[in-house]
This record gives C-alpha cells, structure tokens and sequence, in this order.
C-alpha cells in the first residue's frame, strides 16, 4: 500500500494498514509529519498554531480508544481548564463559558438573571451531552454495521432522540437570538473561539461536554508532539515514510489504481493507493478528473468554489514574550469594533481569539517567558491580491528536491503581514500593559502559508464544512460509496477529505478506510493499543477566581 500525505489522516492510515499486515510507504511533501499539526521554531520559542483542544484526549468515548490505538497520548500530561473559552465584549463585559453545566449556568444566571430560561434550556441539554458522548460511534463506519449493529446503535440513541434532534435543526445564531442581554446574545455564537454562521447547537454541546469530561484537553509536546508520536507508532508497526517526496501523479491501469509518480519522475508502485492528501488536488490533478461521480464532479468544480463551503483559513499571529502575563486567560475571543478589526486583512467576522500559550505548552516557551497566538478566520483573496509569484514551488538542495521552502511573495504582502501584526500588538498592548516591549520574537502566518505548506485548497485548515451542502454531500457519497471512486479499483480515500471536522475525523478515517479494504480484500480488521508506554495523565488548572455551582434547574 502507498499513502498519499503524512497529516494526521495518512499516518493514521499507515498505522492501522500496518496493524492489519499491509507493508505501508506513505509519501509526503514536507520535511516533516504532521500536516496542518504542526508548529515551527523562531529562536528560543516554538510556535504551535494546531492544537487548541484535542477531542478524545480523556477517557469515555470510542474517541479515545483511537488515539490510544495510535500512540499519540501515551507517556503524556493532557492538560486542561475548567473554563473552555472567555468571549469579551466591546464594552469590557466577559463571558466564561465553563464547559460544566451547572457552573456555566450560575455563570450565566448571575451575568443575565432575566434569560433564566433559555440559559437553563441550554445547559440542560448539555448535561444531556455529556453522557451521550459515550454512545457516540466512531470506532466502526455505519456504511459497515450490520442491521442489529445499526439498530443496537439507534437504541442507544432514543433516550437523547429530543436533545439531538432539537440541537440539529436549531441553528446557534437563531438559538442565540433568544437572551435580551446584548452580550449573551453575540457570545455565545463565539463558543468555538470563531463564528460558525452554519452550525447548529450540537457541535457547541459535543465540544463542550467533550471538554466537561476531560476529554478534549492539549498533549504535552503540542501538535508536531502529537503527529511525531504516531510517526513513531507507525514506523514500529514496521511501515516507512518517505519525507520531501510530492506526488504528481496516480497510476492507474486498466481501471486499477497501480502506485503513484513522484515529481522527480520515480514510481512507487502498490497494489492499493489511499489518497490522504488536498482532495482537489487528488482528484482533479493526480487522477486528473476521471472516475468521479456526478456528485463529486460537481462538489470539485463548482461547490468547493462557493462561500461557506469550506472551512476558511486563519491568520495567525505569534508572539514571542520575554516575560509572563499572568493576567493574560489561557484562551479569549475578542469581540472588536470596526476601527480594530479594519486593519485585520481578510478577516471574516469582528472578532479576534488570543490564547496565552505558555498556558497549554509550557515546554514549548523558555522559562519564565510566554507566547501569544492571536488567530481570526480569513478569507485567501485579500492575501493573494497582495501576493506575487508562485504560491508554492519546488527547489534542489545540496541535491535534494524540497517542496515546502519559503517563496517570495513581493513587497506589498510583507507590508500588509507587518499591518497585521502592529493591529493586533496595539489592540493586545491596550489591554496587557508594557506587551509591546517585551517581544522578543515574532511570526505572521496567512492563508498562503498554509498553501505552500500543506497545498490545502484555498489554505483552508479542515476541508469541507459540516452542516452545509458541500459537507453533507461528501458525508453521503461515502455512505452510498465507501472511500472509494466506482469504476476505479484499488483505490481510497482518507484524511480530512473524506470526512467533515478537525484531528479526531481525521483520525477516524483512516480506522474506517482499512475496515473497507479489509472487506473488499476478505480478511478480517484488527486493531489493537499501543502498550509501549503508559497511559496519559490529566492536569485541571482553574482559569480565574472560584465559580459558583448551580444545582440542575428545570
């Protein structure tokens, strides 16, 4: 088997084809693993623009048994805080959103005591989530489950039927729109850190149930950490990976998928090909548009080019601090006002996350420094309006092909990068005094960035959107199809691509594709947990002052 892409889903695919006796290669462009999990060194500090929260990373959920499986979370510290996310408001107001129920709604009750109802409405259901979380299936695709696997599942499911069924059909910005209070109202669209005009009320349940139950904490080591430690479990089940290595091409003959060209004109040949990488990029170059459905055909030509399809890319600012600011919260989102989020070039919503890093990833700050990362949703035109030559090129060093080198994008984009960082440094050192003169080092990331990284479409982070057309198409051609394009054997699909979400999907998918070329190859799939170290541990560090508890209200 050969693997396109060494992210998180292609070595999640590596490991479990090696755990089912499939001699495994995976090829990736980079220099690293990894993907989009990734961080990279400016002088003494590592910046770690991945892992915020890990879904899985505790004990309760089929989610955790696959990270186990992979080796990512053994011999670790998974690291968390009681309060998920702060959303402060223009006027200097502040939202904690515990992910605890009862204290999220003493919280609530005393920021906004007349939306009594719809703050209980809200936390009732999420004490409903945190138990269904155990019943959530992620180890076995349903396009397998036999009829009494499906119906043992649906069971599971009745007695949650009216939470799920309400937090589906009721979008967050309509759900929102019940508090009076101005702030609420705004905030709580703000959960996630950004604005998801799409979602509904469930994915703001699972994630914060999921971190109620310590299960959506960060790994010590950070993200490269992470994807580094699954490297590592696949390279010990005996699989190799081969690191600056970009596929041009997929060969197929006679309708069969046969390996894959690299860009240097040498062929790995297999006899099954798993593409974990871009899915434009996949199909419409590597297999140049053959053997799509008239589903797939439309969502890469015409969907994936429509607003809201995709996730969008980030910019990101890092800064390198030479001392702490303890008053600075693990994790904030501020909501800006047109004059502060002007500047923000591409910038989707008014809004800005900053997390004060050394929270999460001590390890990755010299001793008694810290970092900022500053994140917003953003848009690729604006950043390519700016930007000249090649978005991503090949060049030979000491006789080496290397893909992923910075390339000169011009004078105009550097300046707009530098526009970036001074808004977000006065914006930060307006509310941390003295911020400004304890940088010691800084770093820009944009969309473009991600591109000659990873060569994500658009530098979008996750791919397709959940809850949207382009989403919920993907979700179901892979029921109707598998992983698989009809018409082309021996060939899958994993990774992000062929899923909707963030690192556990992409995770997941790579379980799933090996239980589909297991059955199309009639040998039984086995899994089994990494026992080379031992199980991770968990740290609670309470973000501020005590917080009441109120007992469960109707």
């Amino acid at each position: 088997m050969v693997v396109i892409g060494g992210g998180l889903g292609g070595l999640s695919t590596g490991c479990y084809a090696q755990m089912n006796g499939y001699r495994t290669t995976i090829v990736e462009m980079h220099e690293l693993p990894g993907g989009c999990c990734t961080s990279w060194d400016r002088g003494d500090f590592t910046f770690d623009c991945c892992v915020s929260w890990l879904l899985g990373s505790g004990p309760g959920s089929e989610m955790h048994r696959i990270w186990l499986e992979l080796g990512a979370l053994q011999g670790k510290q998974m690291r968390h805080f009681d309060v998920f996310n702060i959303v402060r408001g223009r006027d200097g107001r502040s939202v904690r959103f515990y992910s605890d129920p009862d204290t999220l709604q003493a919280h609530l009750l005393d920021l906004a005591p007349q939306d009594a109802r719809p703050i209980r409405q809200f936390c009732a259901g999420l004490r409903a989530f945190r138990s269904l979380l155990a019943r959530y299936p992620f180890l076995k695709p349903v396009g397998l489950m036999g009829t009494v696997e499906r119906w043992r599942m649906l069971a599971s499911f009745l007695p949650y039927l009216n939470v799920v069924r309400r937090s589906l059909t009721t979008l967050m910005t309509d759900f929102s729109a019940r508090f009076t209070d101005p702030l609420l109202r705004e905030a709580f669209n703000f959960i996630l850190y950004e604005k998801h005009p799409a979602f509904p009320v469930l994915p703001f349940y699972f994630q914060l149930a999921s971190h109620a139950n310590r299960s959506a904490g960060v790994p010590e080591g950070g993200s490269l950490g992470l994807a580094r430690s699954v490297e590592r479990r696949f390279r010990a089940l005996g699989g190799e990976i081969r690191y600056n290595a970009k596929v041009v091409e997929i060969l197929v003959e006679d309708d069969r998928a046969r390996g894959v060209r690299l860009s240097d004109g040498r062929e790995i040949r297999a006899d099954i090909t798993v593409s974990a990488c871009d899915g434009h990029t996949t199909l419409m170059e590597l297999l140049k548009g053959r053997y799509l459905t008239p589903a797939y055909r439309d969502l890469y030509t015409r969907t994936i080019d429509e607003p809201g399809m995709l996730f969008p890319g980030y910019v990101t600012v890092f800064l390198g601090l030479r001392r702490p600011f303890p008053e600075g919260d693990p994790c904030t989102t501020h909501l800006l006002d047109a004059a502060d989020a002007a500047p923000l070039r591409g910038i989707r919503h008014p809004s800005l996350n900053v997390q004060f890093r050394a929270r999460h990833y001590p390890e990755l700050a010299p001793p008694g420094s810290d970092i900022v990362y500053a994140s917003y949703f953003c848009d690729i035109a604006p950043w390519r309006a700016v930007s000249t030559g090649s978005e991503h090129g090949s060049r030979v060093r000491r006789g080496e092909e290397i893909h992923t080198l910075p390339v000169r994008r011009g004078r105009a984009y550097q300046t707009a990068k530098r526009q970036v960082r001074d808004a977000v440094v006065d914006l930060l050192d307006r509310r941390f005094s003295g911020l400004r003169d304890e940088i010691a080092v800084w770093d820009v990331s944009t969309p473009l960035t991600q591109v000659r990284y990873t060569g994500n479409y658009d530098g979008t982070v996750l791919g397709w959107q959940p809850f949207v057309a382009g989403g919920e198409t993907v979700e179901k051609e892979i029921k109707r199809h598998g992983p698989a394009l009809p018409g082309l054997r021996d060939f899958y699909l994993s990774g992000v691509w062929a899923t909707t979400g963030g690192l556990i999907r992409a995770a997941t998918a790579g379980r799933h594709v090996l239980q589909f070329i297991c059955r199309d190859d009639g040998r039984p799939f086995t899994a089994t947990v990494d026992e080379s170290a031992p199980p991770p541990t968990h740290v609670l560090t309470r973000v501020g002052p005590p917080a009441k508890t109120a007992r469960p209200g109707p």
